[in-house]
């Protein structure tokens, strides 16, 4: 049946649109953008009041699965996407066994199809087991569908191996992401290296841990000619490195975290919150007032959120035995509506730039725009409405969000995945 999703206003500056009008839908593809449509037979879904644009991807999420289900199930991370507002995801490699062989890949694919709520693009690892010591099987697992590597986690420790496998990412064309963050320096950090983690009397973890690595990959990048991603940044200096890239012409790329943009270490408190407890840690707020400048500047390429699913009582061990990470997917649009677009500092076109456009194409993945012929992913998502973050709302299997008891403005309602509803009215399809 054909459908028409009438008096949204459309925001997709890759198609040039930013005002009210009409888009019908017929079988899985958009057929029609246009004021006032009329088909006979068709369903009409009136979403006046609220914005439509294209659907949403995370580049950066952890799913768990295979392996690690008791945390999260593609089934249920791919609930809690659509929950989000996002119809693409690409999922991290660092599962029980590790994402390291085609057969790996195909499953993840093959049950984010049966889960049906949002599509999944696996990065296979750099190395096998992450260990860093044999490149994994990076054409068996392009050919099974792998969009990217990355040894996220942990990072690639040994220079020599970074290169070979930047050599066999620039021969498949696709991105190598980097999880900047070396092991020798790091240690056993546990939070920023500053005046917090002494006061907290908690082991430090030095900002030149991430940014030596970032300056060694993009060394790499210019020498292999292979496409850099890197992951989560967080520090001023790292996204300067990133900047005289840019500058050079080199293709590299970066993302940010909500978290690290609305959070600092001095959200850590005599509470030994271990919500706030991610890799890399939060750093300061001059570090959060430059990743925004990023943004603002067009260092920074997309926002993710490195959703990472943890069992409550993992999170609730004392602050040094708790696993990093945050749960994001469904939390990110409402705090970049929130704290960024709500407040003026960017407009709606720039956040579908950062959240839709330049994560497909870091991705190497089909382009989605409001207009005919396109498939009809679209996320819609109501600016007003009001809520507070309570670990009831989650369809993640895990609570273990840094913003919980946060009041924020801007939500999305729903999601078309090829024209089929996986939310509708805020609810999830089943």
């Amino acid at each position: 049946m054909a459908l028409i999703l009438k008096n949204a206003h459309i925001v997709d500056p890759a198609g040039q649109l930013d005002g009210v009008a009409d888009v019908l839908i017929e079988g899985g593809m958009i057929a029609k953008v246009a004021e006032n449509i009329e088909a006979e037979g068709a369903e009409v879904r009136d979403l006046t009041g609220k914005y439509l644009i294209p659907g949403l991807v995370d580049l950066h999420v952890h799913f768990r699965d295979p392996g690690l289900e008791y945390k999260e199930t593609i089934e249920t991370g791919s609930r809690a996407a659509a929950h989000g507002g996002f119809t693409d995801v690409c999922t991290m490699a660092n599962t029980d066994p590790i994402c390291d062989t085609g057969a790996t890949v195909a499953y993840q694919i093959a049950r984010g199809e049966e889960a049906g709520k949002c599509r999944i693009h696996p990065a296979g690892s750099c190395t096998k087991g992450l260990k860093g010591e044999i490149i994994s099987e990076m054409g068996d697992m392009v050919a099974n569908g792998a969009v990217a590597f990355t040894d996220d986690g942990r990072g690639v420790q040994d220079a020599g191996m970074m290169r070979r496998v930047m050599d066999y990412g620039k021969m498949f064309d696709k991105v190598v992401m980097s999880h900047c963050q070396d092991e020798g320096l790091v240690g056993d950090g546990q939070i920023n290296e500053g005046a917090v983690s002494t006061r907290l009397g908690l082991l430090g973890w030095p900002a030149a841990g991430e940014e030596i690595q970032i300056g060694r990959d993009i060394a790499i990048a210019e020498l292999t000619g292979c496409p850099l991603h890197i992951q989560h940044i967080t520090t001023a200096a790292g996204l300067d490195m990133v900047r005289r890239a840019k500058a050079k012409g080199l293709e590299v790329t970066c993302e940010v975290t909500p978290h690290h943009l609305f959070l600092s270490e001095e959200d850590l408190d005599v509470t030994y919150d271990t919500n706030l407890k991610v890799n890399p840690p939060l750093r300061t707020k001059e570090d959060s007032a430059a990743l925004l400048e990023g943004i603002l500047d067009g260092t920074v390429d997309c926002i993710v959120t490195d959703h990472a699913p943890h069992a409550a009582w993992e999170k609730a061990r004392e602050f040094e035995l708790a696993p990093f990470g945050m749960t994001g997917l469904e939390t990110s649009l409402a705090l970049i509506l929130t704290n960024l677009v709500d407040k003026g500092v960017i407009d709606y076109a720039k956040m579908v730039e950062l959240m839709s456009i330049r994560p497909r194409e870091i991705l190497r993945i089909a382009p989605v725009s409001i207009a005919e012929g396109n498939v009809a992913d679209i996320t819609v998502f109501d600016p007003n409405a009001e809520w507070t973050v309570t670990e009831d709302i989650f369809e993640s299997k895990a609570a273990n969000s840094g913003f919980l008891g946060a009041q924020l403005k801007g939500r999305a309602t729903d999601v078309y995945l090829a024209g089929v509803p996986t939310m509708v009215d805020g609810v999830v399809t089943d």
